[in-house]
């Protein structure tokens, strides 16, 4: 999984004599970004930097996903935007021992990541006969020349980490497989920052009276009373959902029609996050700082503990956000 800057492009997967029009996978031009699109024209891009999906469109191409117009995307800093990848601590954890030291959201989302390959749908099992989809593939190891040096430093565990992106034409899924190969038992939190674009009006169904710590108030646990969520300030909850997380989704609604439904596979918990006004002009990277209103980020993750890893094994999770318009 070691990083080979010079290395060549993958090919493209193209239009096949004799078979229907393909998917197709695309390097940028100074190899920091993946590009797949399928033949109905939804295109995924993704960052190698953080593996961060930055941009997400419809086969109008209409564009899905929240990016900052003061986003760094020259591998300076962590993406404010687009799908980052937060691993292994959410925020910052200083009476963790194993990761007291590391930076807000760990190191996942600011290390280079190595593209591993692709598939198409009719290499994919369980997927519909004629469903167009392309998944990537992206690892990031221990071992790796694009490891952020904080995770060696202050984190000096042996891991694997596979994270996959699926394009299918009204979805698009990432899921992570963190493998411990390391002698030694680590602790982990995974979430996927997922900011979602387009929304004003907005209210969030499937949450009703799932408990949540309310991280505006003081860490306060509370209980969602209200059947769905709205945005009036600034919110920063860590929802766990009472149903089931593989078909009992999280949906955004705008002006009364849904938009998006979230399903999660191992992923217990959600956090709903807003910044607001106040909150919104003390980030550097925000904009524009009225950028609050055209976004709301829907984030699965397990980080209401810890995932303890024994050598050997792995955790594994998932989101399908799915387009309902």
């Amino acid at each position: 999984m070691v990083e080979r800057p010079n290395k060549p492009k993958p090919p493209t997967l193209s239009a096949t004599p004799g078979l229907p029009p393909q998917p197709t996978v695309t390097f940028s031009d100074d190899n920091s970004r993946v590009v797949a699109e399928l033949p109905t024209g939804e295109r995924v891009e993704v960052l190698l930097y953080g593996a961060t999906v930055i941009s997400w469109k419809d086969a109008r191409g209409d564009e899905k996903l929240w990016l900052s117009e003061a986003a760094k995307l020259d591998g300076t800093k962590a993406v404010r935007g687009g799908i980052p990848v937060v691993f292994p601590v959410f925020g910052t954890a200083p009476d963790h021992p194993q990761t007291k030291d590391l930076p807000q959201h760990g190191f996942a989302r600011t290390s280079r990541w190595e593209f591993l390959g692709k598939s198409t749908s009719e290499s994919m099992d369980g997927r519909a006969a004629g469903e167009n989809t392309v998944k990537l593939d992206f690892g990031l190891s221990s071992a790796a020349q694009g490891l952020d040096p904080v995770a060696t430093k202050h984190w000096p565990f042996k891991f694997n980490l596979i994270y996959s992106i699926t394009l299918g034409q009204k979805s698009l899924t990432t899921s992570i497989v963190a493998t411990n190969d390391d002698s030694a038992p680590f602790d982990c939190q995974v979430l996927m920052h997922t900011y979602l674009r387009d929304i004003n009006s907005v209210e969030v169904q499937g949450l009703a009276n799932a408990p949540y710590i309310d991280k505006v108030d003081n860490l306060t646990s509370k209980t969602q009373s209200d059947p769905t969520v709205t945005i009036t300030g600034e919110t920063d909850r860590v929802y766990t959902p009472q149903g089931d997380p593989t078909s009992d989704p999280v949906t955004v609604v705008e002006g009364g029609k849904p938009r998006y439904a979230v399903v999660r596979d191992n992923l217990s918990n959600v956090v709903v996050w807003n910044p607001w006004t106040d909150k919104a002009q003390g980030i550097a990277d925000f904009a524009p700082k009225d950028g609050f209103r055209n976004m709301i980020c829907i984030e699965p993750g397990a980080v209401g503990g810890w995932q303890s890893v024994e050598a050997g094994d792995a955790f594994e999770g998932a989101q399908t956000i799915t387009l309902l318009d």
